[in-house]
């Protein structure tokens, strides 16, 4: 996969450290493309909810995330009071802040927009599948940056259901077939390629049925990047979390898409013109 300048700028767009800057025909094209996977989301009974921007760290060490995914965490901290005044008077230039001149991290920015929402479900339970959608600033601290198709900081809708194991099976069947359609509606040639992701422990048992039956599966364009994935959790959440669904912990599944990603790949089939594409999305979205 060819890495591009970290720096590197379109006609409607620029990134630089791995942050992205729209210009409007760029926020428009991905306020459509939101519009119409929240309409699916409405379609199929979701819930629209916010949550925090912020997780709490010791909740992401019940979901296994120091152990799973650190290279991609974000820390949040604070100035420590005794270092304030030491800043104050540095010179304009310094540069960055040290890890001595911070206080510990008890929060972290979110790389999944669904963590949020397995944290709010907590301690809950239900005898009917519940559907979410909610969209959330997500951050990875990736080890490279590469346009809008690896950025450090990037938008995440998902749609959310808990329930029963089929339910999860349906509800990821159904938006594995309306993503390609979808892109298909758009001209756009879509590769569903299964997806390693370490939800689990490599020597658990989840980890060997992953192998016989792929719980991620990715939506990749033709130049290898994944607009969207479907991801069957199993009952991972439900019982770290002590979600419930009919007396037993519950399944979840979530249907993902990176905006961002979504302008790249479009801004790529219409050569540049983000007014084009923008049209093209409203039209395709407005089919069943």
């Amino acid at each position: 996969m060819p890495v591009t300048d970290p720096t590197a700028t379109g006609t409607t767009w620029s990134v630089r450290d791995g942050l992205a800057t729209f210009d409007e025909p760029a926020v428009l094209l991905r306020n459509a493309l939101d519009t119409v996977f929240t309409r699916w989301a409405t379609e199929a009974g979701a819930r629209q909810q916010s949550y925090p921007p912020l997780l709490r760290t010791e909740d992401l060490r019940s979901l296994d995330y120091f152990r799973n995914f650190p290279h991609l965490g974000s820390p949040v901290t604070r100035i420590r009071p005794d270092r304030l005044a030491g800043l104050a008077a540095a010179p304009p230039g310094a540069g960055a802040l040290t890890a001595a001149e911070l206080a510990d991290a008890t929060h972290m920015l979110p790389s999944a927009a669904c963590y949020g929402c397995f944290l709010h479900l907590t301690g809950t339970s239900t005898d009917t599948p519940v559907l979410i959608t909610t969209v959330a600033q997500c951050f990875r601290n990736e080890d490279h940056h590469d346009g809008l198709r690896r950025l450090w900081g990037f938008t995440m809708r998902e749609i959310v259901c808990v329930g029963s194991a089929e339910a999860v099976r349906t509800h990821l069947d159904r938006h594995r077939e309306r993503i390609l359609a979808f892109g298909a509606a758009l001209g756009l040639t879509l590769d569903r390629q299964p997806a390693t992701d370490p939800f689990f422990e490599k020597d658990g048992t989840r980890s060997v049925m992953q192998l016989l039956a792929p719980v991620k599966e990715e939506y990749l364009h033709t130049d290898g990047t994944a607009v969207s994935s479907t991801n069957n959790h199993r009952n991972f959440f439900g019982e770290r979390r002590a979600i419930g669904h009919a007396g037993r912990p519950a399944f979840t599944g979530c249907v993902a898409f990176g905006l961002e990603r979504w302008v790249h790949v479009l801004g790529d089939l219409f050569d540049g013109d983000l007014a084009a594409a923008h049209r093209a999305v409203l039209q395709a979205g407005e089919r069943p």
